[in-house]
C-alpha cells in the first residue's frame, strides 16, 4: 500500500531543496570573488567545481522529487521553472571563473569588485526571495526584493556600459579587450539570472495571494 505521506510529499521538501540551491549560487559567486582576487599561479577552480556539483545534485533530487510526489503545494511547473533558472547561476559563475584562469594572469591589472559587489547583493537577494516561497502570503515584501533584483541588473547594464566605452577606447591591446568583453559579458548573465528567479518567485507568490 502506498502510503499517504509518500504520494502527497512533505509539505517542506521543495521549499528546503530550493533554498539550498540559491545558497549554492550564493556560495558560489562567494568562490569567484576568493578566485579572482588570488594571484594567478595560486587559483583554483575546485571550491567552485563543488558548488556547481552539489547544485546539480539538489536540482536532481528536486526532479526526482517532482516524479515520487503526486500533489505539490506549488504547481509542478513554478518549481521546474525556479530549480532551472537557479541551476544556471552557479553554472555561469564557473564558467567566468573558468575565463579568469586561462587569461594567464593577463588581466590582473583590472578590478573586478564592482561586479562582485553587485553580483553577491543579487545572488543575497535571491536567496532571500527564495526563502520568501513558504510564507506566499508577503506579496508586497516579495515585491519589494523583486524591485530590488531589477534594479541591480539595471544597475549592472549601466557598469557594462560604461566598460565597454573603456575598452572600445583603446587603452588596451586586442587580446585584453577580447577578454574582458567576453567576461563582462558572462558577468552580465548572473544579473539576468538572478532577475529571472526573481520574477519566477513573484509570479508564485501572485498566485496565491
Amino acid at each position: 500500500m502506498i502510503s499517504l505521506q509518500k504520494l502527497f510529499g512533505k509539505n517542506d521538501i521543495f521549499y528546503d531543496l530550493l533554498e539550498a540551491s540559491a545558497a549554492e549560487a550564493l556560495h558560489s559567486v562567494q568562490a569567484l570573488g576568493k578566485l579572482i582576487t588570488q594571484p594567478a599561479s595560486a587559483q583554483s577552480l575546485d571550491e567552485l567545481i563543488l558548488t556547481r556539483r552539489k547544485d546539480k545534485k539538489i536540482t536532481e533530487q528536486i526532479n526526482e522529487e517532482l516524479c515520487r510526489t503526486f500533489v505539490t503545494e506549488l504547481e509542478r511547473e513554478d518549481i521546474e521553472a525556479l530549480s532551472n533558472v537557479l541551476y544556471k547561476i552557479p553554472k555561469t559563475v564557473e564558467k567566468i571563473a573558468e575565463r579568469v584562469m586561462i587569461t594567464g594572469g593577463r588581466l590582473q591589472d583590472v578590478d573586478f569588485s564592482r561586479h562582485l559587489s553587485m553580483m553577491e547583493e543579487a545572488t543575497t537577494t535571491v536567496l532571500t526571495i527564495v526563502k520568501e516561497l513558504r510564507k506566499r502570503l508577503h506579496l508586497e515584501r516579495v515585491k519589494d526584493l523583486n524591485a530590488k533584483l531589477q534594479h541591480i541588473e539595471g544597475e549592472a547594464d549601466k557598469l557594462m556600459m560604461e566598460l565597454l566605452k573603456d575598452l572600445y577606447a583603446g587603452q588596451r591591446d586586442a587580446i585584453q579587450t577580447i577578454m574582458l568583453k567576453d567576461l563582462y559579458e558572462l558577468m552580465e548573465k548572473v544579473y539576468d539570472r538572478c532577475r529571472d528567479a526573481g520574477n519566477v518567485v513573484s509570479l508564485v507568490v501572485l498566485k496565491y495571494s
